[in-house]
């Protein structure tokens, strides 16, 4: 792959949009065992079909779920997330009414809180040379 071909382009823009996500469900109880599991991998994969996010990494672990996507630049964090725990839920409750029922209580699937960090292709070390360089770079072309 170029160096080049990992980024999208819009409208008079490149870009590259990539997060990886972590959330729990509610308790951090162990709900998404063997068959769960499996069943949440395809609906976070049509979610994500749907919303044209690309889906890099997914491992549902039976206490958390983690994901690593690339969406598109017009969509904010919050609302990606958003997005996928509160559709992801209302499938899970419709596929296994078990679990609708152990969570009847507090009637949610997920936990409030979750994890976001934004995934680059390059370091943050790398971004601050290159914005120290372009000081430099500039001088140079004063001369």
């Amino acid at each position: 792959m170029r160096n080049g071909d990992q980024y999208h382009s819009a409208a008079h823009c490149r870009y590259l949009t990539q997060y990886h996500i972590i959330w729990c469900p509610k308790f951090r109880y162990s709900v998404l065992g063997d068959e769960a599991g499996d069943m949440l991998k395809k609906i976070l994969a049509d979610i994500c079909s749907r919303y044209s996010y690309s889906i890099k990494a997914l491992e549902v672990m039976p206490d958390h779920i983690h994901i690593f996507v690339d969406c598109p630049q017009t969509v904010a964090p919050c609302d990606i997330v958003r997005t996928l725990k509160s559709l992801s839920a209302v499938e899970m409750f419709r596929a296994f009414p078990k679990l609708k029922r152990f969570y009847a209580k507090c009637g949610k699937l997920w936990s409030d809180g979750y994890f976001i960090s934004t995934v680059g292709h390059i370091s943050e070390t790398t971004v601050q040379k290159y914005i120290e360089e372009q000081k430099s770079h500039e001088r140079k072309k004063e001369m």
